[in-house]
């Protein structure tokens, strides 16, 4: 007995009645999951937290001096600069300390790790924008920068943003000086080596000069010209001695003669001539004290009583007193036994002997001077006896001193630009320290966000719905192509091949029918209720804890 294999039948092209009798027949199964789908999108709409973005503006201002006149220590661009100072405040201890001084997240914290938090927060919420030349709030085109800071609370959202504007400033400020006075510390740390460098081989040089004195080719001539400069003070010197000897024989002569002038006139009465003695030495006695005085006076306007050169003139002045006291003592007895002395012959006395102790104050200067030039002279002899050695020495090592000049001339050439960069260098740094470099500059604050930026509800709703509705579509699309029945005369027809000539229609309990529509009016209604109640709760949630 064979077994007959079963006849396929391809199913027949639909038409729109057939589209519109399948919505008719499931349209249960359509309608349930688009309503689903809206209920869920509604809760999720409206249970997902606000997200407020507050945002705010940085302008880089550019340097007040410009840079050819001072060029920079920042070796880096804005960009670059701005990049490595987000990495310091999007680093994990300023994120922390910012958690925690304002105290975020604290559903995130309670139930993640940290380090989670701090990862959430620095990829999700904080964005930090390009450089780039915008036209800001009607102003004049600037280079800017954005800072934006996204939490569901719109208060902290702004805190936290103006909290990292702030940094941005501080750490900009704080990264330009310590970059430039870093340069400069280095700058100087070079300065200094080759500055020692320098002078280790001007020592070399030096020493090499010492030890070759009058000897180097660049000497001969410094030489000619000292030698021709000793031979003159040479002759100056000589003319010099000769004056001071014709000046002291002078002097002698002149001496002689007021001697003799004295001598003559003591030469009479020997009583007359003890008398006259002893009033020129009370003369004398009489000017000492009067210069005394005369010095006392002009130390008293300068210096008081106190000062050494006061008290000192005067002891001199009371000593000197008490010698003139003496002298009258002396004379008062030798005046009443003894005649009296001529005061002419007494005054010329005193004269010739104060011109006598002049002169000879004279010559023993001139005595004096003599021996200083005597001296001089031995100095410039032994002067041109050197100088005319080295003139008459030849030039040794030359090789080596020639080597110690080009380094000499190097040294000082890596000195001297050193020295040109470290200065520039100083003033690139006195430039930030006086906040005149390049810098940021709040160009619009931290703004306060209004109305969330997130979750676009009405998006959320719309796409839950289409995904319902989809959902929906699938759903009787798969239980029509499982549903192999023939539901209308157009399927007869086309899979029988016979003409109908007449159909009956199905025939029920018109009590079974309306249970049936009370059964499903019911769980429609039912759910339908259920859902708005879910909406209307989500709604209700939303709007009470916004408030």
């Amino acid at each position: 007995m064979q077994t007959q294999s079963p006849v396929v039948v391809n199913r027949r092209a639909l038409d729109v009645e057939d589209y519109i009798d399948i919505v008719r027949r499931h349209r249960t199964w359509i309608l349930g999951p688009m309503f689903a789908g809206l209920v869920a999108a509604v809760v999720i709409a409206f249970l997902w937290p606000d997200t407020y973005i507050s945002s705010a503006s940085i302008r880089i201002v550019p340097p007040q001096i410009p840079e050819s006149l001072v060029p920079t220590n920042i070796n880096l661009d804005m960009q670059g600069r701005v990049n490595a100072m987000a990495q310091v405040i999007l680093s994990r201890a300023t994120l922390t300390n910012i958690i925690t001084t304002m105290q975020l997240y604290p559903k995130e914290r309670s139930r993640m790790p940290l380090d989670d938090v701090i990862e959430k927060m620095r990829s999700e919420d904080i964005k930090i924008g390009t450089v780039e030349d915008n036209q800001v709030s009607g102003r004049t085109p600037a280079t800017v920068f954005q800072v934006n800071f996204a939490y569901p609370n719109r208060i902290m959202a702004q805190r936290v943003c103006e909290e990292l504007v702030s940094r941005f400033i501080t750490e900009n400020v704080k990264n330009s000086s310590q970059e430039s006075v870093s340069t400069t510390q280095f700058l100087s740390d070079q300065w200094a080596l080759a500055k020692k460098r320098l002078d280790d081989v001007e020592q070399k040089l030096s020493d090499f000069r010492t030890r070759n004195l009058g000897r180097l080719p660049d000497e001969m001539q410094q030489n000619m010209q000292e030698l021709n400069s000793l031979q003159l003070q040479l002759t100056n010197v000589d003319t010099a001695i000769s004056r001071v000897t014709q000046d002291k024989l002078l002097l002698e002569n002149q001496l002689r003669i007021y001697k003799d002038q004295l001598a003559a006139l003591e030469s009479p009465a020997g009583q007359n001539a003890v008398a006259p003695r002893k009033s020129a030495q009370l003369a004398d006695k009489d000017r000492e004290i009067s210069g005394l005085e005369d010095a006392l006076t002009q130390l008293r306007q300068r210096y008081k009583e106190t000062y050494p050169d006061v008290q000192r003139v005067e002891g001199l002045l009371a000593t000197a007193k008490k010698q003139r006291e003496t002298l009258v003592e002396e004379e008062k007895p030798a005046g009443a036994e003894k005649p009296p002395v001529d005061p002419q012959r007494a005054r010329e006395a005193r004269d010739l002997d104060a011109n006598i102790r002049r002169v000879q104050a004279e010559i023993e200067a001139k005595n004096i001077e003599m021996q200083e030039r005597q001296r001089e002279m031995a100095r410039v002899n032994a002067s041109i006896k050197t100088y005319q050695s080295r003139i008459e020495g030849v030039p040794i090592g030359e090789k080596e001193y020639s080597e110690l000049m080009q380094d000499r001339d190097l040294a000082r050439k890596i000195y001297e630009d050193l020295d040109r960069r470290m200065s520039a260098s100083r003033m690139a740094t006195a430039v930030e320290n006086r906040k005149q470099g390049e810098s940021l500059e709040l160009l619009d604050s931290a703004s306060l966000p209004q109305t969330p930026s997130e979750p676009k509800r009405s998006v959320i709703i719309a796409i839950g719905t289409a995904c319902g509705l989809l959902a929906g579509l699938l759903m009787a699309g798969a239980r029509e192509v499982k549903d192999t029945s023939l539901k209308n005369l157009k399927d007869v027809r086309a899979y029988t091949q016979l003409p109908v000539l007449g159909s009956i229609p199905l025939l029920e309990n018109d009590l079974v029918v309306r249970r049936r529509r009370r059964v499903a009016w019911f769980a429609w209604s039912m759910a339908c209720l259920i859902g708005i109640v879910i909406m209307s709760s989500s709604v209700a949630y939303y709007y009470a804890t916004r408030a």
